[in-house]
């Protein structure tokens, strides 16, 4: 990356503790996001996506527990604040768009009295001025008829404008780095298309670097630069988007790139992985990945691959290793198949 990172994530480890184990759910996974960047994570549900969002953020629910590693936002680590510190950073360094835009709003209170609140909360300005930035908020976003809007309740807004709601009390504060966990999974395909080019141009407009949490493989197309994509909480390959979509470097990214139908492409069947994600207190040894992966050798199954160049990439699989003769195929996005 040519500028600095404003994240970085060293070797987080995120545990559970339960009456009959401790369960790791995210395990040594390191990764890093530049200002103005899009960061896209993506993976099956129980990947560990949310759950890094969640401790980035400082909003994992207990018994969950950072046992490992380090969070840093410009250099300063955040991960060890205490809970009141953890708030003022939360909304003026670090806002989040969630999935469900009911669960971020208040149904009591106007849009407009939740969105001025944060801004006098975090930005030194009058009433009359939060006001003015909220309306200002609100029209960026695209939310027509704003300054009247800004009276109106969570309930008067259709879900994609209660989405774009979320998005202005995310940016209330003018944060640095934005944590979307599933923005557009509950809009239809012509709102999804509207937030994605929203986030793209508030980041080339205001330099927000933001991390992208989805399964949706097409919204990471159109919106991030990298992605990251992730396996029982950890990361098996990471690299520029079209390198990651267009040519995978490991078994797991290709079978989730071979399961999406493509327009044009001639074929009798989607490729599918076999089995499914294991659970946080049997994951395997070796490559977690291995009792699915139909190029699994003994080496697979005793010893964990980290992250090592593949291409453009980074991917964590022993095909990559340079005392490996294999080769990994390329993923030909016109055909769905490998070339």
């Amino acid at each position: 990356m040519s500028a600095p990172p404003l994240l970085q994530v060293r070797n987080l480890q995120v545990q559970f503790v339960t009456r009959r184990a401790v369960l790791t759910a995210i395990d040594d996974v390191s990764l890093e996001i530049a200002p103005g960047e899009v960061l896209g994570v993506v993976g099956e549900s129980g990947a560990g996506k949310s759950i890094t969002g969640a401790a980035i953020i400082g909003l994992l629910e207990p018994p969950g527990r950072i046992s490992g590693g380090e969070i840093l936002l410009d250099g300063r680590r955040i991960d060890n604040l205490p809970a009141s510190q953890m708030r003022q950073v939360r909304g003026r360094e670090i806002g989040a768009i969630f999935q469900d835009p009911l669960t971020s709003l208040n149904p009591l209170y106007t849009v407009g009295r939740q969105i001025t609140e944060t801004i006098q909360t975090h930005l030194n300005l009058t009433p009359a001025q939060a006001r003015t930035r909220a309306i200002d908020l609100l029209k960026s976003t695209g939310i027509p008829g704003a300054q009247a809007r800004l009276d109106h309740y969570p309930h008067q807004f259709s879900g994609g404008m209660r989405q774009r709601v979320v998005i202005a009390l995310a940016l209330a504060a003018e944060p640095r780095l934005i944590i979307a966990d599933e923005p557009t999974t509950a809009l239809d395909v012509s709102i999804q298309a509207q937030i994605i080019a929203l986030i793209r141009r508030l980041c080339r407009e205001h330099g927000t670097a933001v991390m992208l949490v989805t399964h949706d493989m097409g919204v990471i197309a159109e919106t991030a630069d990298r992605v990251a994509v992730m396996y029982a909480g950890r990361l098996v390959e990471v690299g520029p988007v079209a390198q990651v979509i267009h040519h995978p470097q490991h078994p797991y990214t290709h079978g989730l790139m071979g399961s999406i139908p493509r327009v044009g492409a001639q074929r009798d069947r989607l490729e599918q992985i076999d089995g499914a994600m294991p659970r946080l207190n049997a994951i395997p040894t070796g490559c977690a990945f291995h009792p699915r992966c139909p190029r699994a050798t003994s080496l697979c199954e005793r010893r964990r691959p980290e992250l090592m160049p593949a291409q453009q990439a980074q991917a964590a699989c022993w095909l990559h290793d340079a005392n490996s003769a294999s080769h990994f195929p390329a993923h030909d996005a016109a055909t769905g198949g490998q070339v």
